[in-house]
């Protein structure tokens, strides 16, 4: 199998450079022509919490993949979510029927590749690591987590339990009959990491504000009530469990709160303390993938005719500390709160 890796970025470098380590035929292709010039010739590092290692590898930019003109079998999609149709549409003429296109990406890209490509070549994946591209050639990486492959129509096949094998070089991939039920379960959690990136702070730290607490759990609910009318069971992964979120009504306190002490204590102790979308936010200065994530499911859950005041009023703070109109500080945390306690229905 050759795998080519589209973004050499966090994810698609981490995951790239350990399958060229094992002997895998991989090619890394990236935007950033620093970055591919530096993998040519030096290789790519990655600094993680028990190794730092380094790999040669063939790295390409999107324009020379395209005229090199040879046909792809499995890509690993890597880019930005928002930035999946732009990245894909080039690659087109270079896919044939046995073609596959994982989608290692946050959000449910899923639906817009198969859009463009087809079911049938589309491959779901959820992942869940942390990890963050520091300069051309370096990445950094948090350490092992969760990720999962499966097919969009539920059923196992040998074409993911083929993919699974290939990466236990990496760590431990599963596979799954219920890859929407992690993508939403993910939606639900991004949901609260959009919200630690509205003020300068960790993400355990924002976690641990009991003050915020209902409000961070509406916040979710909102989007796990959209999922529950999309006829998706959202599952769980790290420490995060969205049954315990909602439904509403059937939330147990304590049992909540003794597992986001665990969700509090991960994110504490992993190497990536606050999340991408804080650093695209405060250090990389550009637009984060909220356009993409979180507005399509505000889309959806207008076509349920579910209101979601807190998950609009987030896109809304989030846009606008992308353009600067709006400063990271705890006040805009508190002003999700001042929503969640005008709501006719609210849990406490």
């Amino acid at each position: 199998m050759t795998i080519t890796i589209i973004g050499a970025g966090a994810i698609g470098g981490v995951l790239g450079a350990y399958l060229s380590r094992s002997g895998h035929d991989v090619t890394f292709c990236d935007i950033v022509h620093e970055h591919v010039e530096k993998i040519n010739q030096d290789g790519l590092t990655i600094e993680g919490p028990e190794e730092t290692f380094s790999v040669k590898a063939m790295a390409l930019t999107p324009e020379q993949l395209v005229k090199r003109n040879k046909p792809l079998e499995t890509i690993f999609l890597c880019v930005k979510a928002h930035h999946t149709e732009e990245a894909l549409k080039p690659l087109l003429p270079l896919l044939d029927d046995k073609s596959n296109v994982v989608s290692l990406q946050n959000g449910l890209c899923e639906r817009q590749i198969a859009a463009l490509i087809g079911p049938e070549r589309t491959i779901g994946c959820f992942v869940n690591f942390s990890a963050d591209y520091l300069e051309p050639g370096r990445i950094l990486y948090g350490g092992v987590a969760s990720l999962y492959l499966g097919e969009l129509s539920g059923e196992l096949t040998p074409r993911i339990s083929n993919l699974k094998d290939q990466l236990q070089c990496w760590g431990p991939a599963q596979v799954t009959d219920n890859i929407w039920g992690y993508l939403w379960g993910k939606m639900s959690y991004a949901g609260l990491l959009y919200a630690t990136a509205l003020v300068d702070e960790t993400m355990a730290g924002v976690v641990r504000k009991l003050d915020l607490r209902d409000t961070l759990l509406e916040l979710c609910s909102e989007i796990l009530e959209i999922a529950d009318k999309e006829g998706v069971s959202p599952l769980g992964f790290d420490d995060w469990e969205p049954q315990l979120v909602y439904p509403r009504g059937s939330r147990n306190k304590a049992l909540l709160d003794d597992q986001l002490e665990k969700l509090a204590d991960r994110m504490a102790t992993n190497k990536k303390t606050k999340s991408g979308i804080w650093r695209d936010l405060a250090v990389r200065k550009r637009k984060t993938e909220v356009d993409a994530q979180l507005l399509p499911i505000l889309d959806i859950g207008k076509s349920h005719q579910i209101d979601t005041p807190l998950l609009t009023a987030l896109i809304t703070s989030i846009k606008e500390i992308e353009i600067g109109t709006r400063q990271m500080n705890w006040d805009n945390l508190y002003d999700l709160k001042e929503i969640y306690q005008s709501l006719p229905n609210k849990v406490s």
